[in-house]
């Protein structure tokens, strides 16, 4: 057994007996562990009330060896989560980001990187950027750091690069965009324009993204729709919470 350290998020809690919950924690050094808070919900414990949903905290856990749980000893709080007040799409959202995470990430297995999106993410849900935007980078962001991001900038088919005019269909089990030259006699369900593609594209790189991103209408409408269709697919079904956005 070894002791560990790392900042860390919250993304799941359940109850385990009368004085202890098992935390699901995101953590910048490990990715994701489960451990076991023993008398977290007593008056006075060693965590200072820093195991709330999508709490930012500093953690201190002992790594089990064996199968088991591991066991955390001390957890203390750096922000937590404050969607702004009133609005229960951003609430909602932090939600969203926390169920991603659970499903997406594999135990021990450290994402720094997208660590630190997931916290300028909770950050803009705290203020003024958009959530649409917010969200979508999010999502954006952790396909590509688990390697199931589509490729936007070809066509599968011929390889023609994704030009300046014209529309793409995006077949959803390919990951994989195809030009009209390649439709077959019927055109794929999800379509694109190429602006549509080149945007997804930026919204997914390594580069820090503004907060706020010009965005026309139809553009937010078929992106939203590609990475729903990606999402989905992944998991096999919609995420749960995704229902409560006002996406």
């Amino acid at each position: 057994m070894s002791t560990e350290k790392s900042p860390a998020i919250v993304i799941r809690a359940v109850d385990f007996s009368e004085s202890s919950r098992v935390v699901t924690l995101f953590t910048r050094n490990f990715g994701k562990v489960a451990a076991l808070a023993k008398g977290v919900k007593r008056l006075k414990s060693a965590f200072e009330a820093g195991l709330d949903l999508l709490a930012l905290c500093e953690v201190v856990f002992i790594r089990k060896s064996s199968a088991g749980l591991d066991i955390l000893t001390e957890s203390k709080l750096r922000q937590r989560f404050k969607p702004r007040p009133g609005d229960l799409g951003a609430l909602y959202a932090g939600y969203y980001i926390a169920e991603l995470l659970d499903a997406f990430s594999e135990e021990y297995d450290p994402h720094p990187l997208l660590f630190d999106e997931t916290v300028l993410a909770l950050e803009r849900l705290a203020g003024d950027s958009p959530l649409d935007l917010t969200v979508l980078r999010f999502e954006l962001v952790i396909l590509r750091e688990i390697g199931q991001l589509p490729a936007f900038d070809v066509c599968m088919s011929c390889g023609t690069a994704v030009g300046p005019a014209g529309r793409y269909g995006f077949l959803v089990s390919q990951g994989s965009l195809i030009c009209q030259n390649c439709f077959a006699e019927e055109a794929p369900r999800h379509l694109i324009s190429s602006g549509t593609a080149s945007l997804l594209q930026n919204l997914a790189g390594d580069s820090p993204v503004p907060s706020h991103v010009p965005v026309a209408p139809q553009q937010m409408r078929e992106m939203r729709a590609v990475v729903n269709a990606s999402i989905a697919h992944i998991l096999g079904r919609r995420p749960k919470t995704l229902r409560y956005l006002p996406l």
